[in-house]
């Protein structure tokens, strides 16, 4: 490796330690970072803001500014408040029951939504219910992001990577729900069960708030119906577009901001409050951390490590298999998953290129798998991750870097396990 790629490797190396310590403000520590790969020439300016495929993927940080716009005004309605109340009710006021009635409703919405939008709707409900409830919002927080991850590798649209992936291996939507929607399933109850035991310190039951949230009316939390029925049919018409985004020619990210801006004119509303509310941070985080994963993708060492775990299987194909679950996953786990597939889905195109169509098949969706489920297990392995712990620390509910991966480490090893086992079943043991 050059001086360079060597220099590139030691920065996010630091930057990576500092984030995890939380030594330096995690903000500042990304944007250092980016300011240090421009000066030693890992990247330069075309390739960091301006190409084709530019570290900083303008379309993810135009979707995030867009849905929290539409977060932002749709909070003034009162129905985060309204749901919280609905769901508190129907968990009776059970901890337990309320984390499972949020897991399953965020494994639901986030095979069709993508993983960011999920989360930027469903976490406001969250914190809004854990205080009425009087149990600690982190962990919910958590367990709801680590479910938004695992379920939005169900279908083509539910997490970026699959996006990518189908796009270069030329898979359908029905591709990916006959093939990574059961396992999908199988993963939601296993993660299930796992979060009884991981966050049982979070379910103090308060016989006293459950009573008095027991006799609230959700219908009371409404504050202004009509720019409740706006903003529905403002977010109605963005998630159609979403989910005919292929067919319609646009990117989410468009329309994300056109519906943002289109609610924002809409709801009578000063642009100057709403604005306030954006996770101006967590943007500025994100640019960042594009700009370093960028440079790690210019200097070739993101394909190397992708090209690595492929040979290390050689030409075994189960071995192959595995090393796509296991391979993926542990990149994935220190970068985000979205460059790390950009950058390795050309080596994987190569592989599957001399195996039969059966067999690329399966290779896919190992990668695939081991792709999106790794980016359970750290703050930076997502972007739904960051978004998360930024919304929890505006909301004065720090996540760190530790207290994530303590979770994300477990459910990454036990998800990717059962995956690879999948695999095997589906694919070579049954076949």
């Amino acid at each position: 490796m050059s001086l360079t790629t060597w220099m590139a490797v030691a920065v996010f190396t630091v930057v990576f330690v500092l984030i995890a310590t939380e030594w330096v403000n995690r903000v500042a520590a990304a944007l250092g970072g980016a300011v240090v790969m421009l000066l030693i020439g890992a990247t330069d300016a075309e390739h960091a803001f301006f190409s084709e495929h530019a570290g900083i993927d303008w379309n993810v940080i135009f979707l995030l500014l867009g849905m929290m716009l539409i977060v932002a005004v749709l909070k003034r309605t009162g129905i985060f408040e309204f749901i919280a109340i609905w769901a508190a009710r129907k968990a009776h006021g059970r901890p337990y029951r309320l984390m499972v009635l949020l897991i399953v409703a965020t494994g639901v919405l986030s095979p069709w939504l993508d993983n960011v939008t999920t989360v930027l709707l469903i976490v406001p409900v969250t914190i809004s219910v854990c205080r009425r409830l009087g149990v600690p919002v982190v962990p919910y927080l958590i367990a709801e992001v680590m479910a938004c991850n695992i379920g939005g590798a169900a279908t083509l649209i539910g997490d970026p990577p699959n996006i990518m992936i189908g796009s270069r291996a030329g898979l359908s939507f029905n591709d990916f729900l006959l093939h990574m929607t059961p396992i999908v399933v199988v993963l939601m109850i296993v993660f299930v069960l796992m979060s009884r035991v991981m966050f049982r310190g979070a379910f103090c039951y308060d016989p006293e708030r459950a009573a008095s949230v027991m006799e609230l009316r959700p219908r009371d939390a409404i504050k202004d119906t009509r720019l409740l029925v706006v903003s529905g049919v403002v977010i109605t018409a963005v998630m159609a577009c979403f989910v005919l985004h292929t067919a319609l020619h646009l990117e989410p990210s468009v329309v994300a901001v056109s519906g943002g801006l289109l609610l924002l004119a809409a709801s009578r509303i000063s642009a100057g409050e709403v604005v306030k509310d954006v996770e101006w941070e967590t943007l500025a985080f994100f640019a960042g951390l594009f700009v370093m994963v960028g440079a790690m993708v210019q200097t070739g060492i993101m394909g190397d490590l992708g090209e690595a775990a492929a040979k290390a299987a050689d030409d075994n194909l189960l071995g192959t298999a595995m090393a796509l679950v296991f391979g993926s996953a542990v990149p994935s786990a220190i970068v985000d998953n979205i460059p790390f597939v950009a950058s390795v889905s050309p080596i994987v195109a190569e592989i599957v290129s001399s195996a039969g169509p059966e067999e690329a098949g399966m290779l896919w969706w190992a990668f695939a798998l081991g792709a999106d489920l790794g980016g359970n297990a750290t703050i930076i392995a997502s972007s739904a991750n960051v978004v998360v712990v930024g919304i929890a620390e505006r909301e004065g509910h720090h996540i760190s870097f530790w207290q994530f991966s303590r979770y994300g480490l477990v459910v990454t090893a036990v998800t990717v396990t059962v995956a690879a086992v999948y695999v095997w079943l589906r694919y070579f043991a049954l076949a």
